[in-house]
């Protein structure tokens, strides 16, 4: 679909860029000539990422490790990034979730989604951004979203409510930075299955690739999102800001796309799902503590 080196010449951030579809948007770009950065709490995910996609398609690709989470963090790394040269792009895709019923939230609970989720995303945004209009560069921004921007997210409220904010930033940003050059748009991405999404968002289920309540009556396939991201990257449509783009086969549009049907769950079904995304989170924890 792409013409080789597409994207040689560009310099790009991918937050959350370790695992999961920031990996595979990283991936893309990388294939395409770019120099890609990833950041992440996990450096020892981050450093085998980094091999892996030198060892498969060459380049450069450099991993961070970085909490988003903390302001005065997030400007040091872009800052330290900029001694190498300007970036030209940033994919905000560094995020959390997992479901809960709204009632059973803690407020360690809320917060862990929204500090990574919006805060975050804030903080990389502004660090960037920031350094373009000073040096008087262009650059351009995406952010991965989800579907329930458009109509909410039961079960799911920390990270519909951030990705919302998000969502928000992007159509003010594109408004506020459209005079410098500066290009800002998201991706609401239906089902594409990675580890971090699955095991959290349908803990105990077999990802099978079908979706018979889907439209198309399946999943995403990561080069469709992969293609996506690039077109929203590559120059050539530089008159496209502000814009979501939902990616989900219809999903959205004929059931919500969202988490509704878990209202039918018992309280044994809710226990066996906190159980679950417990225990992953902390085998990540542990990861982190070793790295």
């Amino acid at each position: 679909m792409f013409t080789k080196d597409l994207l040689k010449g560009k310099r790009i951030l991918v937050t959350g860029g370790g695992s999961g579809l920031g990996k595979e948007i990283a991936a893309k770009y990388l294939e395409l000539g770019a120099d890609i950065y990833i950041c992440g709490r996990r450096e020892s995910v981050l450093e085998e990422t980094a091999r892996e996609l030198m060892d498969r398609f060459g380049g450069r690709v450099k991993g961070v490790a970085v909490d988003i989470r903390n302001a005065e963090a997030v400007d040091a790394m872009v800052a330290e990034i900029w001694k190498e040269g300007p970036l030209t792009g940033l994919v905000n895709n560094a995020a959390g979730n997992f479901v809960s019923r709204t009632e059973d939230l803690s407020s360690r609970g809320f917060d862990a989604i929204a500090n990574i989720v919006l805060h975050g995303t804030f903080y990389v945004t502004q660090a960037v951004g920031k350094r373009w209009i000073e040096n008087g560069l262009k650059g351009s921004v995406v952010s991965i979203l989800v579907t329930w921007v458009n109509n909410g997210g039961p079960f799911v409220v920390p990270s519909a409510m951030s990705k919302a904010g998000v969502n928000v930033m992007t159509k003010s940003l594109a408004v506020e930075w459209g005079r410098y050059g500066i290009r800002l748009n998201a991706i609401a991405p239906g089902a594409f299955p990675t580890d971090g999404m699955s095991k959290r968002l349908y803990p105990g289920r077999e990802d099978s690739g079908r979706d018979e309540g889907s439209p198309m009556g399946r999943v995403g396939e990561m080069p469709e999102l992969q293609n996506l991201a690039t077109f929203l990257m590559a120059d050539g449509v530089e008159w496209m800001t502000g814009q979501t783009l939902t990616i989900d086969g219809a999903n959205s549009l004929a059931t919500g796309g969202n988490f509704y049907h878990f209202k039918d769950w018992s309280d044994q079904d809710w226990a066996d799902a906190k159980s679950s995304i417990k225990a992953l989170n902390d085998k990540d924890r542990a990861q982190r503590t070793a790295a």
